[in-house]
């Protein structure tokens, strides 16, 4: 594998890594959005990201795709709230399935990935330029 590889591969981590957040970050917005609908298109579900690897062959480049994003299966959460104006006929309100604490450390890890795949890259630039300089 040559080192320029290291770039195209911690390029595609990083785009992975912004879309994770991207993703945690709309997740962390609407987490008290209510609705008096528990229907899918009423209530904000969580949505995460799918990844998959990509195999480096002669003719391929390796790193991360990003397949999708996915709406979370989980159940919405039903609180009661009988003076909140959406709450139905019994004083529940239908909530989204985001968990905030789980929600903060996605966050996290995402910042981290992105943090040391940009390290990467700073230490294949300074290797390639250590390269150069051998030849002065």
């Amino acid at each position: 594998m040559s080192l320029f590889r290291v770039f195209d591969i911690s390029g595609s981590a990083l785009h992975a890594q912004t879309v994770r957040l991207n993703a945690t970050a709309s997740n962390m917005a609407n987490a008290e959005s209510a609705s008096s609908s528990a229907s899918t298109q009423a209530t904000y579900r969580a949505r995460h990201p799918v990844f998959a690897t990509q195999l480096a062959d002669a003719d391929e480049s390796a790193g991360v795709d990003v397949l999708g994003i996915v709406e979370s299966n989980e159940p919405l959460r039903r609180t009661y709230r009988p003076e909140h104006p959406l709450a139905d006929q019994n004083g529940y309100v239908n909530m989204p399935n985001v968990n905030p604490v789980e929600e903060m450390a996605n966050m996290i890890s995402a910042s981290r990935s992105y943090q040391s795949n940009v390290e990467v890259m700073n230490t294949s630039k300074q290797m390639l330029m250590r390269t150069l300089a051998l030849g002065e």
